[in-house]
């Protein structure tokens, strides 16, 4: 179906009228300083540059020392952090201390490195986690200036399982005000920047930790996703970024946690600068869970079957995508048919045009049992009185306002949100269910754009927000999602794609993942 006239005319009016407030806000709000450096500097110690899995087994083997490797990462958020921003808060001195752990424990052991390894996967491993989960000792505000002050008493399930696992954390790590909008800043913490261009946005909500990870200050983290907050950050820092099928991993202990229908949305994931660490941290993060998705089972690419979406089709409040983001996808299709002698179908499923609109209604959706989620201005006044988004907005424009922009639109928008989908809306979401699990069966993977535009400048987001569409499908569909980077673009900025599969099949878009960062070089070291 196309787009009504009406449609056009006010995408056509939003375009405009967007570049000419855009120069304005800017203007007012001092939101683009030059940077002395456009770049961070590369990474060049040879611990910062080696996986998780590798890290791991040179410390249970006794070849480098722990705290050693902690220092080095230590080091290396200290160099980059006052550019990035990425980690808010450390703990640097719990970090050394059970680094030392870790040795005394390898000094006085006699286990075999296969017992070691079994017991403790990611012993000694530097990991920074979302600030959105709790840490113990660490904050736990999402952003949130009336959550500053709150201290995590506990450990959030996966971290807990993480640091069960040997995984040694450095921090927490940046993201947008209550964890809902692309770009990863706050009246808390200030505004990430991205390693690759200063003036580039981080991606939201998972923001700090792809940063902080594409920066070369971390290895592994722990991200969240309930509309691409782990694969748009991922995708905007060149990182890997793992949106699990449905259910896999616990979402207990954050905030804020998926209420109503949205408890089928959200996920917890892994975040890697190197897909072989994929795997390992998924099956930790999982726990017994993990069984369900055989990871360890041998993936044969030459044996699946490949298709192919250039774009969701035209939706006219979305961006149009990048070429150079169509041109990289098409060396990817070329690349497995050159390499694996597949065949990659392009298809054309025209219900993704309705992302953004089945997105919105299922979010807003009530669940089975009848139970609505907390609403957005109730979030942004902590479950006490409901912020009034009008006088927020005024507030913002006299500059008393604690919330930021996109907090206040997004409250606004709310508004005019229908609490039940139009059954027209019910009918395109079953319809595109139903055309995915038919399509990708049981040996399906599919190739989707993973953002229109290449990470955009500081606060442009804000007139383009309904590009999350082409992530956020997938949380409706409950399908596994691998973010996989491709390289670097002419100026310097990473691309990348989404691979896709259906529900259970992660292995299958991780194992694409292993593929494309041999086929296309995988992350690469800022400032080089």
């Amino acid at each position: 179906m196309a787009a009504s006239s009406l449609e056009r005319w006010l995408a056509r009016f939003l375009r405009y009228a967007s570049q000419l407030f855009l120069s304005v806000f800017i203007f007012f709000t001092s939101a683009t300083k030059r940077c002395s450096q456009l770049r961070i500097p590369p990474a060049k110690h040879p611990l910062l540059l080696l996986p998780a899995v590798e890290l791991a087994r040179r410390i249970r083997r006794r070849e480098v020392p722990c705290v050693e490797v902690v220092q080095t990462y230590i080091s290396r958020i200290e160099e980059v952090n006052p550019e990035v921003n990425a980690v808010v808060k450390d703990r640097f001195t719990l970090a050394l201390q059970e680094a030392e752990q870790v040795d005394r424990l390898l000094a006085e052991e006699s286990e075999d490195e296969a017992s070691l390894e079994e017991k403790y996967p990611l012993l000694g491993v530097p990991v920074t986690v979302k600030e959105a989960f709790a840490l113990q000792g660490m904050p736990n505000s999402s952003g949130l200036v009336n959550r500053r002050s709150l201290v995590a008493q506990f450990d959030a399930a996966v971290v807990s399982l993480v640091k069960r696992a040997g995984a040694i954390p450095l921090g927490v790590t940046n993201c947008s005000e209550v964890c809902m909008w692309i770009e990863s800043s706050n009246n808390v913490y200030g505004r990430s920047n991205n390693p690759y261009s200063l003036d580039r946005i981080v991606g939201g909500s998972s923001g700090g930790e792809g940063c902080i990870l594409a920066s070369a200050g971390s290895v592994i983290g722990i991200g969240s996703d309930i509309g691409g907050s782990i694969r748009m950050p991922a995708f905007f820092n060149g990182i890997f970024g793992h949106k699990p099928t449905t259910g896999i991993v616990s979402n207990d202990g954050q905030f804020p946690n998926a209420e109503g229908r949205q408890i089928d949305f959200l996920c917890t994931g892994p975040m890697c600068r190197y897909a072989e660490d994929i795997i390992p941290l998924l099956r930790v993060m999982a726990g017994p869970r993990s069984e369900r998705l055989n990871l360890l089972e041998v993936v044969n690419l030459k044996q699946l079957k490949f298709y192919t979406m250039k774009s969701d089709g035209g939706s006219a409040f979305v961006s149009a995508v990048d070429r150079e983001l169509i041109a990289v996808q098409q060396q990817v299709v070329k690349r497995l048919e050159d390499d694996l002698g597949v065949i990659v179908q392009e298809v054309n499923i025209p219900q993704f045009r309705y992302s953004l609109p089945i997105w919105s209604a299922m979010m807003a959706a009530r669940s089975a049992d009848g139970k609505v989620a907390t609403t957005f201005t109730e979030l942004l006044g902590d479950h006490g009185k409901p912020v009034w988004p009008l006088w927020e907005l005024l507030k913002w424009m006299l500059g008393f306002s604690c919330h930021t922009l996109p907090a206040i639109g997004l409250s606004l928008a709310e508004k005019f949100q229908k609490l039940e989908p139009k059954p027209g809306i019910l009918q395109k979401t079953q319809e595109l269910k139903k055309a995915m699990e038919d399509l990708l069966g049981t040996d399906g993977v599919f190739l989707y754009p993973s953002h229109p535009q290449i990470a955009p400048k500081h606060h442009h987001p804000i007139f383009t927000p309904f590009n999350f569409a082409y992530t956020g499908i997938f949380n409706i569909l409950s399908l596994p999602v691998t973010q996989c980077p491709l390289g670097l673009n002419k100026e310097g900025l990473p691309l990348g794609i989404q691979v896709v599969s259906n529900v259970y099949n992660d292995r299958f878009t991780i194992a694409t993942a292993l593929y494309l960062e041999k086929a296309f070089g995988g992350w690469r070291n800022p400032g080089t």
